[in-house]
């Protein structure tokens, strides 16, 4: 279990990374927003490809719901930060 953990930390940690990336990066911060779609769908589609590569099914199910769900709360956060600020 500690395995699939240290998985969807390190998805998190990258997910955090890619929106504060985007954020900053971003000439004007509306166009931040559009990226954080992009952002979750590589979330999910590196729990996809983690699974892929292991060629392992237990698990898959609850690390794309735990994946994908933080994911959604964080950029949410990056979106209330994002219209705050604006």
């Amino acid at each position: 279990m500690k395995n699939r953990w240290a998985l969807i930390v390190s998805l998190w940690v990258l997910v955090v990374i890619s929106a504060v990336f985007a954020m900053l990066s971003s000439p004007d911060r509306s166009h931040a927003a559009m990226w954080f779609g992009a952002i979750l769908a590589g979330s999910v589609a590196g729990v996809s490809l983690v699974h892929l590569f292991r060629a392992a099914k237990e698990g898959f199910v609850r690390e794309l719901i735990y994946v994908s769900g933080g994911s959604y709360l964080i950029l949410a956060f990056a979106s209330v930060y994002l219209f705050v600020r604006s």
